[in-house]
């Protein structure tokens, strides 16, 4: 009998597990592969609601959870923690030993691991290349990723010919669309009553979920536009606010200041939250009026539930966009514009003849056929357009 194929998945922040969820399960039920879980990043951190406790409470065993933000969110201290992880991740892929190592995405976490796998030859599969996002480090450490990786599943077609583009072989690079919608069509979503029950609040009222994190690349000030978007909010007292806690990049601990402040100022108007999870999340954009701010979820998984989204700055500024995306600037009138906007689209779209372009929630099976089917080499050799 073969050996299965020691498939390592890893996480290092609440939302790619989210997204990773329901191939990590499809990982574990599949007879010819064997998954191991590797954990790290903000999952293990206090302060962002050491998330590690719900991949436990999901049923999965933890292979490794490797230590390594350090209490700082300044430039220093992320390149400092990117260190730290390296020599975290060497020791925990040398005890595993993973036929492949799934990476989603493109954040400093990801990068410090595939780095490390890269230079043990073990095989990356990597998720989500191709896009663009220039308003943040992680468009850059995206690509880097991609260079990286044997494998590559994309979330559409145009992201493979970026993929492509950046030289990888055609036969590696796989538009399988993203894996968060396989996680949205196999959501059992909550009853309003009991997420707001979950959720602790008592609202008649519609509400917002709001998320904002960093703009780490150009013009954009961070700490700015976030009280700009304050600001808009405070123009439409009719709506409560679930806001979420911002990923671990630099500027975050100020923008969780500010975050907690206007909470603090607003009452029960206002549910700050560290972490959600998946069906509590997704619950929550089914029932709201808009998602605001500038996170990936806005634009990747909300179309998907039948929700506009106002989309500020230029954090994401590249991503391939539904018709159900409102984009704004950072300045509160242009914000609370945006918010109008996104509004009178709920009124008059119809969602359900709504095409999402980043496929049709079937990329985990793809992604598990293709790893039990197939066997790819290590060596890379630049695909070259010109030939």
């Amino acid at each position: 009998m073969q050996k299965p194929k020691e498939i390592a998945v890893f996480t290092g922040t609440r939302a790619d597990y989210g997204l990773l969820s329901t191939l990590m399960r499809g990982i574990a039920d599949e007879p010819g592969l064997h998954l191991r879980v590797i954990v790290s990043g903000t999952h293990l951190s206090p302060g962002f609601g050491s998330t590690v406790t719900i991949i436990q409470e999901d049923g999965f065993y933890v292979d490794a959870a490797v230590e390594m933000v350090v209490s700082s969110d300044t430039a220093v201290g992320v390149a400092k923690s990117f260190g730290l992880g390296v020599l975290g991740y060497v020791d925990t892929l040398a005890r595993l030993k993973p036929d492949y190592l799934i990476v989603l995405g493109d954040r400093y976490e990801a990068l410090a691991i595939t780095q490390a796998a890269f230079l043990m030859k073990i095989r990356v599969v990597h998720l989500h290349g191709g896009e663009m996002t220039s308003g943040a480090l992680d468009d850059a450490m995206r690509h880097a990723i991609t260079k990286l990786s044997v494998v590559h599943i994309t979330s559409n077609e145009l992201h493979r010919n970026r993929v492509i583009q950046l030289g990888e072989n055609p036969d590696t690079v796989f538009n399988f669309g993203a894996i968060g919608l396989d996680l949205i069509q196999q959501t059992t979503f909550l009853t309003c009553a009991d997420f707001k029950k979950k959720l602790r609040v008592n609202w008649s009222d519609p509400f917002f979920v709001v998320t904002y994190h960093s703009a780490t690349v150009g013009d954009e000030d961070p700490e700015g536009t976030f009280k700009s978007l304050l600001a808009a909010l405070d123009s439409f007292p009719k709506y409560r606010i679930i806001m979420t806690y911002p990923n671990a990049d630099e500027g975050s601990q100020r923008l969780i200041a500010l975050a907690k402040r206007y909470s603090s100022l607003q009452g029960n108007r206002v549910k700050l939250v560290k972490s959600m999870g998946s069906q509590l999340y997704f619950s929550a954009l089914k029932y709201a009026a808009l998602v605001i701010g500038n996170s990936s979820s806005g634009i990747i998984e909300a179309p998907s539930v039948g929700l506009p989204t106002v989309n500020i700055g230029s954090r994401q500024q590249g991503r391939v966009a539904a018709g159900s995306v409102v984009n704004a600037g950072t300045s509160s009138p242009e914000i609370v514009d945006g918010i109008k906007a996104g509004l009178k689209l709920r009124t008059k779209l119809n969602f359900h003849s709504l095409e999402n372009p980043y496929g049709d929630g079937q990329t985990g099976a793809k992604i598990i056929q293709l790893l039990k089917s197939r066997d790819f080499q290590f060596k890379k050799i630049f695909f070259d357009l010109n030939d």
